[in-house]
């Protein structure tokens, strides 16, 4: 047992963001954060730990670091500090260099092993790490030394989710004079902030030209002639009968939006269970024609974790249909996350469900993101990646849908900034909000904001800040702060993604593994 708490811990007050991983907290050893591989980024070549002995004296340590796989691929790892020495009774920063070789692109796994001796016995403490190394050499990281530096945001949030630096260590003394000491790390945060983005005041419509999808940036802009064309080819390709399609009760309503649940009788007689998106008879030409574009867009994508559009039924003087394959138990997850917290939606009644546990959390994390990376496989950016826009069924299995009538019936998630597109201002990526760049890492962004939406159950994201000031806002560092009772390494993969770069976010990959590794130690411990 060791008495006091080890933590990895990144804080810093220029950007004003803060990571914290424990190893030990109050005495107890978190032994699934001690077996994680976390990935160490390319672009990091540094682990700064500190460390304290609490035992009012120093405390003898022995330490070495293996490179269990690919040694070619990085030059041998050294300390700050000797490989043998005493514990300070002090607070005290030191650092291990991982130098890639450059010379070919592996992902190199290093234990650092710590062994702590308090006279009659000792703990060793292994620290495991996966370092990214390509071949082509990557930018410098930022460095800790006596010059004058600018760490970005992604570099603090790279070493608390991938480097797991910033150790303090705190050692112990026998199990009868053991007492754990809390000493818990603070984070910085102002109070009020002056910056303010100013736009300039206007209506804002119902129905906005916002699309949720599009293609990849680096093919050439489709002109709206041609849009419309593949539109009209779609919808004839998902053409169904009214006739065949009979609603039953209402599952969602907005102020122009209907969502039903219904049956779909195919040529054969056979009946499915489906939902209807459709419009109420004073809905403007152009929400329907934003219906049938956004409920079209993953026309064609087949996929376990993506909830494809199953038809269309248009017809002379009546609103379109848009269908989706549905299950008796299917919810939106939105509504599925307030129903576990208690809030009644939409009229909804019966007990709330089950608690989720972490596991739960990360397992339905790792679905959204199987189904984001089939959406890029696809060249499909998604670009509104959030609970609303997801569905669970009983066994808790999430799948992505599209966005079709969710400015309608989730409206205190979309805002106007007075330049007609209402937009889903508080799950964008910096670069989005500024400059209305999507990209892959956008994604990634959104995906952020989700994971924090599953761990506090549907909160609203920024609640506290003004969607005109949510750009300022991200751009002077702040981010959304660690829910209650969420693992700190949970936390670290949220910051992560909201990296202030697009270049320094995680790839879907990357959060593959990390999350996947995760959920593995998640499940050993159960």
């Amino acid at each position: 047992m060791i008495c006091g708490q080890v933590a990895a811990s990144f804080d810093n007050a220029a950007t004003r963001l803060t990571a914290e991983l424990y190893y030990v907290r109050d005495g107890q050893i978190n032994s699934y954060a001690l077996n994680f591989v976390v990935p160490v980024p390319a672009n990091i070549g540094e682990l700064h730990f500190s460390w304290q002995s609490l035992t009012r004296r120093p405390l003898p340590y022995t330490l070495r670091v293996d490179v269990i796989s690919h040694p070619e691929a990085l030059h041998p790892p050294t300390f700050s500090i000797p490989s043998t020495g005493l514990v300070p009774t002090e607070p005290q920063t030191w650092q291990v260099d991982l130098p890639c070789t450059h010379t070919v692109a592996a992902e190199v796994d290093v234990t650092i092993a710590l062994n702590i001796s308090t006279g009659s016995s000792s703990t060793t403490l292994h620290f495991r790490r996966r370092k990214i190394c390509l071949k082509d050499a990557p930018r410098p990281a930022v460095r800790v030394d006596n010059a004058p530096h600018a760490p970005t945001s992604a570099d603090i949030f790279y070493a608390g989710a991938g480097c797991a630096g910033g150790v303090i260590i705190l050692a112990a003394v026998a199990a009868v004079a053991c007492r754990a000491r809390a000493r818990k790390l603070r984070r910085a945060r102002s109070d009020e902030q002056d910056a303010h983005a100013f736009l300039p005041d206007s209506s804002c419509k119902s129905a906005a030209s916002y699309t949720s999808y599009r293609r990849p940036t680096s093919l050439p802009p489709v002109a709206p002639e041609e849009r419309a064309r593949d539109l009209q080819q779609r919808i004839a390709e998902l053409t169904i009968q009214r006739c065949r399609v009979r609603l039953r009760s209402v599952a969602m309503e907005g102020t122009f939006g209907r969502v039903y649940r219904g049956t779909y009788a195919d040529e054969d007689g056979r009946e499915q269970e489906v939902l209807v998106k459709t419009v109420a008879e004073h809905a403007s030409q152009v929400q329907v024609s934003l219906l049938l574009q956004e409920g079209c867009m993953l026309y064609g994508l087949h996929h376990e974790r993506v909830l494809s559009v199953l038809g269309v039924s248009i017809e002379d003087q009546t609103a379109p249909f848009i269908l989706y394959p549905w299950g008796p138990t299917w919810r939106n997850l939105k509504q599925f996350l307030l129903a576990c917290r208690g809030v009644t939606v939409g009229g909804a009644t019966g007990a709330p469900p089950p608690p989720l546990t972490t596991q739960h959390v990360v397992r339905m994390a790792l679905h959204a993101l199987d189904g984001l990376s089939y959406l890029h496989s696809q060249h499909v950016l998604h670009k509104d990646i959030a609970a609303r826009n997801c569905v669970v069924d009983e066994n808790l299995r999430v799948m992505i849908g599209d966005n079709a009538l969710c400015r309608d019936l989730f409206p205190a998630d979309y805002h106007c900034l007075g330049d007609n597109e209402n937009r889903p201002i508080k799950w964008l990526a910096l670069e989005t909000l500024s400059k209305k760049q999507f990209s892959p890492a956008s994604d990634v962004w959104a995906l952020g904001v989700l994971l924090w939406e599953l761990t506090t159950l549907a909160h609203q994201p920024y609640a506290e800040v003004d969607p005109f000031e949510v750009a300022a806002y991200l751009r002077d560092g702040y981010r959304l702060q660690q829910p209650a009772n969420c693992p700190d390494e949970l936390f670290a993969v949220m910051a992560y993604c909201w990296a202030m770069s697009p270049d320094d976010r995680p790839t879907l990959p990357q959060l593959q593994i990390f999350l996947r590794d995760f959920h593995a130690q998640l499940t050993r411990f159960v």
